[in-house]
């Protein structure tokens, strides 16, 4: 590049050039001026006096505002165009240049000479189609990729001039772009431009040159903006992409790319899940998951997959580990295709063989161990390439000096070399690129975003041991590349991924899927110093710019197997069974989308028929509801236009019904001020439109319309219904409309503790209560005498609501009881032992109960106290059910059903207890709820404690209390804290059940005692139960035998001491009273050290504690550590070693510290050659172990990456 134009390159990649997408206009009529705009333009004056840039050099200007573009497209035409202005304040609000062709279309240059709504020249380059010119109109699939420049000068001083440049991507939609703010208007010929009183635009002339260049556009996507982009479509890729649930980025990364390796796409298909077509089951889930990105024109969610992984919302928002990932889910796949066609399929495409050996150099001795690997990590830090990463990965190490190796009893210690070799490598190579590493300066994870390349072709024999089988070339082609973009805590990824043989490589973006070019899959993916496209390193006094997204993981394929790898998988491939399943669901989907697109021609019914009244064992007439898949006991559900008439619906529920629609009359329902829902009046026009009979007879307009099918009794001789007088019709003067009315009839039956409604009666009104006894009978079949000839009593009751059932006055009419249309009304005998003669000789007449009263609180608890022995059996004891209808109501409202669990660590074998659920009352208290429990686990159910259960992730939460006070509603919903109510669920508790009774529980506390017992590396936790009222000798005792050790005499005798913040706060002794032990500090025991123990150890006992850099930062398990007088600390730190139990490199990390108590000095780090004694000045000063949480992440929350 010409040296001369090095500053004004700066100032351009100064700008952001990538980006023009701002400086769109509408090329129709006022534009609003458009925001973050380019500013006035890189203007030059004379550099000095030997260099010279003039506006009117073509070819230097053309190579200063076309400088090399980052995608590094191909340039297939160059042109510039000037344009001599004159007048310029006469010119028109919008001027065009004439017509000049570039790449095979006409362009333009588009001037606002006053500015495009704002005190700047605007300037613009557009295509030049447009109806009635020589271009013609503009083509139907017009795209033209530009990258161009205006360059604005005086004629007669061509030094003074103003340039810029941008880049498009030229369409029917946008076909304009430019510079809305190209220079301001006041420094054309008002303000000289130079030293020497020059004017940019003298006597209102100037020059506006245009230098445009086409490109070609390899990808389809270059410059593109992505609106209305669909993946799918043959013109752009042919395939999808996987949307993100929240940072499932790196899982979309790896699921494209193992769906594309072919094979193993294949061989998840072969594993048999037809007969557990569950979401549980990952490897169904993954099979419609792959099916779908076959065959979707959408891209496809990941969220079955994950919950068949067991994952909860946390993990969807927490950004996993891919290689483990991606081995969890091999070993997953790999478990679900043993026994099947697949079953070796896995290990032949993934496995290779790595050979692990120590040689001795001087004898003939070497040990080698052959293994199986998935995946290669290579260590980017250091190497430049993959063939230096192979290199050091099979570098050897020479063992000699104090690190000799023992080759056994024959040659001793002997110099050997240690190392690795690889005997095979699989089809499909993973390499995983070690980008995350520790960084021991900076104690964390750190990024490295080190230049790394790798090649497109790969030979991988020169890494394979010299006796390997070689027959066959291990040479391999680069086939995905998974991209990491960001850094250790926040980063995007994305995959380059060449599904076929031949083909192109792809970007898989998430949802987004787009054609790659090689230097997008290779150059941007390198990482190291960001460059500018000419190749010139940025000009920085800092740091170098590191680019952020590079390589994490490659795959490569072996060119030999590229065949059997990557074959064409088509539908046939996939399991019968998942079509038919994904193809359904899909039919119902659309199904669906299209009854909500028509939803407003439609009107819903739902009907209550004779089956419904008769299924129906609840409170009112049925259950309505807008679920459509009606269940037993809820009203049909039906889908009407609304302009089908009535009849239309009557014959749909005939037919369903078996009953002649002559013999049907609907009647509407209403909804009542008491929130019941009950038959109003009949329908008698059949002929009416469903709309029309909705409009004027719906007693609620939610959209659905309630109805009741009446079947009619009787006929006439031509099958026509012949309905009593009803509302609506005066068939007698003497009666009018109000005098008949219709009841609904309920029977309680005590035996069966069943309520069931045996259909309806028309009655005059004037008809005493009484009166409805003898057509009760009737309808039931029974005598009015029982078999000792006692007349049968009945209790009526009126079911005004749920909650309000009340006994009805025998003597009392049916007006002055307030009964109307659609009311229900109860009835029952006094008692089970009722024994009914059915005879024909039986005579009628009855006596109804009429003195029944209200029932206070106190009778209704005691009422349902006797429920906590029910069973199934149909004949119980009177202590054992209910012998009143209203307490039956009152149990049917308050009837809940719980899921009992067992504790999952709580209960000494809760394999033993299977979950298992209860219908109880809302009204039990804690006592009725443990006998209920207890009769189904045939336990003492003073023996269980009850814990609630979280929310979100569905583990014990906390204990419930037992308080008497306390009832079903009160433990499920706490009414003391919402904030409790929304992470508890309210329809499941865990059980437990404990050694001794909650009663015996109350006089002990619960304390959680940690064990040390192999120093503080290895740490025990036990729940200990302690009478309130104990000491910690008693603890001690209980520990014991908790824990089955050894007692004191036996084992040594046992400390035990309180921390606090992982630091100790004291050393109790065992007659310390257990109701001192306060509930924020831990419980720490452990048996005392030999050192601490024998007489002839001198020193003192110093408190010692774990923190990481800063002392504030505590973690781990405090000790108490004693000290020798004049120990070197070299050796202070062996006995340290011992007494801690850690080993090895961890314990060489550590750095140790004098800390002295409650003051804010820097800790004192100890050398080797320190006495620790000598540096202990005062009795509250502490030893201070100074290295790595390593349970940070699992106290934060993070766990290992896990499917279940």
């Amino acid at each position: 590049m010409n040296p001369l134009l090095i500053l004004g390159l700066e100032q351009i990649y100064s700008t952001d050039i990538e980006s023009p997408s701002d400086m769109l206009v509408d090329s129709d009529e006022l534009l609003n001026d458009v925001e973050n705009e380019k500013d006035d333009g890189n203007v030059h004056d004379i550099l000095t006096d030997e260099i010279i840039l003039r506006g009117d050099d073509v070819e230097t200007m053309r190579e200063l505002v076309l400088p090399p573009i980052h995608e590094q497209p191909e340039i297939l035409e160059n042109k510039s165009y000037s344009w001599q202005i004159t007048d310029w304040t006469q010119l028109p609000r919008r001027h065009r240049s004439p017509v000049f062709w570039c790449g095979g279309h006409p362009w333009r240059i588009l001037m606002f000479p006053k500015g495009n709504n704002v005190d700047y020249c605007s300037v613009y380059l557009e295509h030049g189609y447009e109806d009635g010119s020589k271009a013609g109109p503009i083509p139907q699939n017009f795209t033209c990729c530009m990258q161009f420049g205006f360059v604005l000068y005086n004629p007669d001083a061509p030094t003074c001039f103003v340039h810029n440049t941008a880049n498009h991507r030229f369409t029917k939609d946008e076909g304009d772009w430019g510079f809305t703010r190209f220079v301001e208007l006041r420094k054309l010929w008002n303000v000289p431009w130079d030293n020497q009183n020059n004017y940019l635009a003298p006597g209102e002339r100037a020059i506006l040159t245009a230098y445009v260049r086409h490109v070609k556009d390899e990808t389809g996507v270059l410059w593109h903006n992505f609106q209305n982009y669909d993946s799918k479509q043959e013109t752009e890729t042919g395939y999808v992409g996987l949307k993100n649930q929240g940072a499932t980025c790196y899982l979309n990364s790896l699921i494209q790319s193992l769906y594309f390796t072919n094979a193993f796409r294949k061989a998840v298909y072969q594993i048999p899940t037809q007969n557990e077509e569950t979401l549980t089951n990952s490897a169904y889930t993954l099979q419609r998951l792959f099916y779908q990105l076959q065959t979707s024109k959408y891209a496809v969610g990941t969220s079955e997959l994950t919950k068949s992984f067991g994952w909860e919302t946390r993990h969807i928002f927490e950004q996993q580990d891919v290689q483990e990932l991606s081995r969890k889910l091999m070993e997953r796949m790999e478990e679900k295709m043993k026994g099947t066609e697949a079953e070796k399929v896995l290990s032949k495409l993934f496995s290779g063989k790595v050979r692990t050996y120590i040689s001795c150099i001087n004898v003939d001795y070497e040990s080698h161990r052959l293994e199986d690997f998935w995946d290669i990590q290579l260590n980017v830090s250091g190497n430049r390439d993959l063939e230096t990463s192979f290199q050091d990965y099979i570098q050897e190490e020479i063992m000699d000096g104090e690190n000799q190796y023992m080759a056994g009893d024959e040659y001793k210690l002997q110099d050997a070399k240690k190392g690795v070799i690889f005997e095979t490598f699989p089809d499909v190579l993973h390499l995983q690129l070690k980008r995350f590493q520790y960084d021991v300066e900076r104690d964390a994870m750190m990024k490295i975003n080190d230049r790394y390349e790798f090649p497109e072709i790969f030979d991988a024999s020169p890494y394979l041991a010299d006796n390997a089988d070689k027959s066959e070339p291990y040479i391999y082609q680069l086939h995905g590349v998974l991209v990491h973009s960001g850094d250790l805590n926040a980063g995007h990824y994305y995959a380059f991924i060449k599904p076929e043989k031949n083909g192109w490589f792809y970007k898989y973006d998430d949802d987004k899927v787009t054609r790659a070019t090689i230097r997008e899959v290779l150059e941007d993916n390198y990482g190291g110093e960001f460059l500018y496209p000419n190749g010139q390193v940025p000009i920085r006094k800092n740091k170098p710019l590191m680019r952020q997204n590079n390589a994490y993981m490659l795959v490569y394929i072996r060119q030999t197997r590229l065949d059997d790898v990557l074959f064409p998988v088509t539908k046939d491939d996939t399991p019968a069974h998942l079509q038919y399943k994904l193809d359904e669901e899909a039919r119902i989907r659309d199904a669906r989308k299209k009854e909500r697109e028509e939803q407003h021609l439609y009107l819903v019914a739902r009907v209550i028929t004779e089956n419904t009244l008769r299924e129906h064992g609840g409170t009112d007439l049925a259950v309505i509801n807008s679920n459509e898949w009606s269940s037993s006991g809820s009203a049909s559900y039906y889908r009407l236009l609304r302009k089908s008439l009535l009849k239309e619906l009557i014959q749909q529920v005939s037919h369903d019904t078996d009953v002649d629609p002559r013999r049907v009359r609907m009647w509407a329902m209403v909804g009542r001020q008491n929130k019941t829902v009950r038959p109003d009046q009949p329908i008698h026009d059949i002929n009416v439109t469903m709309e029309e009979a909705y409009q004027k007879m719906a007693g609620n307009k939610n959209g659905e319309f309630r109805l009741w099918a009446e079947v009619a009794e009787e006929v006439d001789s031509e099958g026509n219904a012949i309905w009593p007088a009803s509302p609506g019709l005066v068939t007698n003067k003497a009666l009018t409309k109000s005098d008949i009315i219709i009841l609904f009839l309920k029977h309680f039956d005590i035996r069966a503790q069943k309520l069931s409604c045996i259909g309806y009666i028309y009655i005059n009104k004037d008809k005493r209560v009484e009166d409805l006894v003898p057509i009760i009978l009737k309808k039931m079949g029974w005598p009015d005498r029982s078999l000792n000839g006692d007349k049968i009593q009945l209790t009526l009751f009126e079911e005004i609501k749920p909650t309000m059932i009340e006994p009805m006055k025998a003597k009392q009419t049916l007006r002055a009881a307030e009964l109307q249309d659609g009311d229900i009304v109860c009835f029952q005998l006094p008692s089970c032992d009722v024994k009914l003669d059915e005879g024909p000789n039986s005579k009628n007449g009855v006596n109804v109960n009429s003195k029944l009263g209200s029932l206070d609180q106190t009778q209704s608890e005691k009422s349902i106290s006797t429920l906590t022995s029910l069973n199934t059996d149909p004949i119980r004891s009177s202590q054992d059910f209910i012998e009143d209808a209203r307490f039956f109501y009152d149990w049917l409202s308050n009837k809940r059903d719980v899921l009992f669990s067992p504790h999952p660590t709580r209960n000494p074998n809760p394999e033993v207890y299977a979950p298992f659920t209860l219908t109880l009352s809302s009204k039990y208290s804690y006592d009725q709820m443990a006998a209920r429990v207890g009769q189904h686990l045939r336990v003492d159910p003073t023996h269980i404690r009850f814990w609630t259960t979280h929310a979100a992730t569905g583990a014990p939460k906390i204990a419930v209390k037992r308080v008497q006070s306390q009832n079903v509603t009160s433990i499920l919903n706490p009414p003391y804290s919402s904030l409790s109510n929304a992470t508890q669920k309210s329809d499941a508790l865990f059980f437990e059940i404990l050694e001794i009774s909650l009663s015996e529980l109350d006089t002990k506390r619960a304390l959680k005692v940690y064990w040390l017992s192999e120093g503080i590396s290895k740490v025990e936790e036990f729940d200990i139960l302690v009478p309130k009222n104990g000491n910690v000798e008693d603890l001690i005792q209980a520990l014991l035998k908790k824990a089955q050790l050894d007692d004191e005499e036996t084992g040594g005798p046992i400390r035990v001491y309180e921390t606090h913040s992982s630091r100790i706060y004291k050393v109790i002794g065992k007659e310390y009273q257990i109701s001192s032990i306060t509930d924020y500090v831990n419980v720490v025991a452990e048996r005392l050290p030999v050192e601490d123990i024998e007489p002839n150890q001198a020193g003192n006992w110093v408190y010692a504690f774990h923190y990481q850099n800063d002392p504030s930062k505590t973690h781990g398990i405090p000790f108490i550590f004693r000290t020798i007088i004049s120990e070197k600390f070299s050796d202070t730190k062996k006995r340290l070693e011992k007494r801690t139990g850690f080993k090895g490199k961890v314990f060489e990390k550590m750095k140790f510290a004098i800390i002295a108590r409650g003051s804010f000095a820097k800790p004192l780090y100890l050398n080797d050659d320190d006495i620790l004694e000598e540096h202990l000045t005062h009795r509250d000063d502490m030893l201070g172990l100074d290295h790595v949480d390593r349970s940070r992440g699992v106290r934060n929350g993070a766990v290992d990456l896990f499917l279940k």
